[in-house]
């Protein structure tokens, strides 16, 4: 995988669960800036996903090519499921799990990094 790409996604990452956790001290629904971020969240996950399957068909390492799809598609799939649910559920409780959206992202590029690596 591509080292700094990994990188920006885990602060967008940490940064999407920062604010959104800031919203839900302040007992709002998620703001701007929660939003935006997860939007740029998202956006790298796309290239990532992108670049990771052609990383994934150029390379001779011995990679469960199965599993590492799985993650990221997986991995794609996160923020918008975040965003959806804190559109539909307009409490505090709605904020948090964009929180833990962005922490969810970093748990899965961890597990990336893990089967990449072998």
């Amino acid at each position: 995988m591509i080292a700094p790409l990994v990188l920006v996604l885990v602060v967008l990452g940490v940064a999407v669960a920062v604010l959104a956790l800031a919203d839900v001290a302040r007992n709002r629904e998620p703001g701007w800036g929660a939003v935006g971020t997860l939007a740029l969240l998202e956006v790298g996950l796309l290239v990532q996903c992108v670049l990771g399957f052609v990383a994934l068909s150029d390379t001779d390492r011995d990679v469960n090519g199965l599993t590492f799809s799985a993650y990221l598609v997986g991995t794609l799939l996160v923020p918008p499921a975040a965003f959806l649910w804190a559109v539909t559920e307009r409490s505090r409780w709605g904020t948090a799990v964009v929180a833990l959206g962005g922490l969810a992202v970093l748990a899965l590029e961890g597990r990336l990094n893990q089967i990449w690596g072998g």
